[in-house]
């Protein structure tokens, strides 16, 4: 038994290992939370960077336990959560996740839109309606074989923020005396931001995502679930782990550069901004047209990312709670309804741009929803990972407890803060 065991070992290879936790990871920097993240940079300088190493542990261990609920019972979380909770409960949280994820695909259209505009010279909606047909026509059209191939590969956009920090001064002693001890002052509009960071790392979409995505790698793969085949557990489990907290670990590092490299630009010059759109704008006469490029072929790129992951997570959580079909593995005719909340979904976001409503206030209301709704998300959660009917012998651990229930913590605390200020 152990010379396998030790032989499986060395035949883990860490490149194929990355999968949904890349992808979820990559998504989270999506146009919205660069806006967030800008605006951190630019209001206050180096004195957020510390958030994004708080939320690290916190959001890299929820997303593993739910990739775990997702890898050990065979199902996703909004059909676990359909068998052990009542319906309207269940009925509840799709029904608030769908109306976040929609003002959330609105406000990444319209950031992608906006900065097209910027760089062509040219204002109109056809950009965002571009992007969207785009993205529509991807997720309805590629078997999910190929289409995580390609979300893959799209995640190397991040780098554009790497980018912008390399070409501009920065003094790293300040910055990282900041990071581990920042001289924050403690007011309505330092907390207010604090709370947007955490809303915008920490998101309910990302967790049905990554436990959605787990259930397509089991087909994919023509594996079953580890309650049933407990052999796989050891490398699975391992798989998990590296995916997870490689893919977040990516997600915060990139946050931290976009609050970096707009504390030493725009906080520097006392610019403030309103949108991801706003920030790639105001970077070009102080850090200078590359500088601007970088920017804006990021939030496109993270946009083109992000939305499928939006209308997806929706689809795939309302499908589960309604027994439907679901996954993009499937052609569009075996799976009619699961494909038709996809479409929707980016439907509605579209339609939002046309309407008065400012992509700014959709950001912030998203933001606002998506806190809202992450606390009793994350308890069901929580509650569905202790459970020996759901989660076998896998049950929590210890500091697996811990730091599952820490994170939901740290968001009821963000959320009665938010509603507090509001």
């Amino acid at each position: 038994m152990q010379p396998t065991e030790v032989s499986e070992k060395k035949r883990f290879n860490p490149l194929a290992a990355l999968g949904p936790g890349l992808i979820t990871g990559a998504a989270d920097d999506d146009p919205s939370g660069i806006a967030t993240y800008s605006q951190a940079g630019a209001q206050f300088g180096f004195q957020m960077l510390w958030t994004v190493v708080l939320t690290y542990p916190l959001m890299a261990m929820f997303q593993l336990i739910c990739a775990e609920i997702a890898r050990v019972s065979g199902r996703g979380l909004a059909r676990n959560m359909a068998s052990s909770f009542p319906q309207p409960l269940v009925a509840g949280i799709v029904l608030l996740l769908l109306f976040a994820n929609i003002l959330n695909i609105a406000a990444d259209l319209a950031a992608m839109g906006e900065v097209s505009a910027l760089a062509i010279g040219i204002k109109s909606h056809g950009y965002t309606i571009g992007f969207a047909a785009v993205s529509l026509l991807l997720q309805v059209l590629v078997p999910y074989h190929r289409y995580v191939g390609m979300l893959k590969w799209a995640t190397l956009v991040l780098f554009a923020y790497v980018g912008v920090v390399l070409i501009v001064h920065v003094p790293w002693g300040l910055a990282l005396k900041a990071t581990v001890w920042p001289q924050l002052s403690i007011n309505a509009a330092s907390a207010t931001m604090v709370v947007a960071v955490f809303g915008t790392t920490i998101s309910p979409y990302l967790f049905f995502w990554q436990a959605s995505q787990e259930i397509e790698e089991i087909g994919k793969e023509h594996k079953r679930s580890l309650k049933r085949n407990a052999a796989d557990a050891p490398n699975e489990m391992r798989r998990l782990r590296f995916d997870t907290w490689g893919g977040m670990g990516f997600s915060n590092l990139i946050s931290f550069f976009i609050i970096l490299s707009t504390a030493v630009t725009l906080h520097a010059s006392g610019q403030t901004i309103n949108s991801a759109a706003d920030a790639a704008n105001a970077l070009r006469p102080i850090a200078g047209d590359f500088a601007f490029a970088l920017f804006a072929i990021g939030i496109i790129g993270t946009g083109m990312l992000a939305v499928p992951v939006l209308a997806g997570s929706a689809a795939y959580a309302l499908s589960e709670a309604m027994g439907w079909r679901a996954g993009l593995e499937l052609a569009p005719r075996q799976a009619r309804n699961f494909y038709a909340v996809i479409i929707l979904a980016i439907l509605a976001g579209v339609g939002l741009d046309f309407s008065t409503i400012n992509p700014v206030t959709a950001l912030f209301w998203s933001a606002v929803v998506n806190g809202v709704v992450a606390v009793p998300v994350m308890v069901v959660i929580m509650l569905l990972a202790n459970r020996r009917s759901v989660m076998g012998k896998y049950t929590l651990g210890r500091w697996h407890g811990r730091l599952g229930w820490a994170a939901t913590a740290v968001m009821a605390a963000a959320s009665v803060t938010m509603l507090v200020l509001l």
